[in-house]
């Protein structure tokens, strides 16, 4: 088994779901990049709004769970042998283990949907919950996942000039420096004054708001392409609305990053309109970062 100092782990939510499978293998590889521990996290919880009446039934609910995080610590040793890999059990509904496990993990890792729900249901409850309120970034992964060990790891990320965005792009750099990848940062931009209807502002210089625009997203790539000279850094400017845009990105992508909340977004919303869009309809692996605190 490798040394290790101490660091905090990758942590991954672990329910025996298709998704749970592959952001264990997820989960893996980037303790493996990152020379880290895997936490596998599992939950617990009786089902039904009344206690059942004989203690044995919840001891028979917990030994099952219990066997399925010791199949979760089983899987990462067989995909790494020498990763260090420690399970935790804890009764409690997902989201709310996840994101107290989260504040001492380096960043979470789950599945795109768990056990139970609507069969043609894309993203579970936790998938939003945990993005929304985590502080350490979140890497949600599809049923389906994509190969990520091989060349041509491509990375994109969504900019805005937000601080979340900015965590995002940072991110993204150094995903790829630890894969070998490139990176594309895209910012999104449309002319305000030709929305239709009521959306339709009045008074405003399109130009004089592009060129804003262009400014804030070239000082926010810049300083981060000198910190990873050795990433392959590349910079679109899209005049499309920013979910359609990231969604068409996302396609034969490794991994889309994005911020928990975009300029415009209300303090109030659990995730900003273009991450809940991606995280609902893209076909890649999502990674939602929070601002730095």
């Amino acid at each position: 088994m490798r040394d290790r100092d101490g660091g905090r782990p990758v942590l991954v939510g672990y329910d025996e779901s298709p998704g749970s499978e592959q952001a264990l293998r997820w989960a893996t590889e980037e303790a493996r990049l990152r020379d880290l521990p895997v936490l596998v996290c599992h939950t617990w919880h009786w089902p039904y709004a009344f206690r059942p009446v004989v203690q044995q039934i919840l001891e028979q609910v917990e030994r099952v769970a219990a066997t399925v995080v010791e199949d979760g610590v089983r899987r990462v040793r067989e995909l790494d042998p020498g990763l260090e890999v420690r399970p935790l059990l804890a009764k409690g509904a997902p989201s709310a283990v996840l994101l107290q496990a989260a504040c001492q993990a380096e960043l979470v890792v789950l599945g795109s949907r768990g056990q139970g729900g609507f069969e043609d249901l894309r993203v579970g409850s936790a998938a939003v919950q945990v993005p929304a309120h985590s502080v350490r970034p979140v890497i949600v992964v599809r049923p389906t996942l994509p190969a990520i060990l091989h060349d041509g790891v491509r990375i994109v990320a969504g900019v805005d000039g937000s601080p979340a965005s900015r965590a995002a792009i940072e991110f993204a750099m150094e995903e790829a420096a630890l894969r070998g990848g490139t990176v594309k940062a895209i910012c999104c931009w449309w002319d305000p004054g030709t929305l239709p209807g009521p959306d339709r502002l009045p008074f405003v210089d399109p130009q004089t708001i592009r060129k804003d625009v262009e400014v804030r997203f070239r000082e926010a790539v810049s300083p981060l392409a000198d910190r990873y000279p050795d990433v392959s850094v590349t910079t679109e400017f899209v005049a499309e609305r920013p979910q359609r845009a990231m969604v068409e990105a996302a396609k034969g992508t490794t991994l889309l990053v994005l911020g928990n909340r975009g300029l415009g977004s209300a303090p109030s919303t659990l995730l900003g309109s273009v991450t809940q869009a991606v995280l609902s309809e893209a076909p890649c692996p999502i990674a939602v970062t929070p601002p730095p605190s």
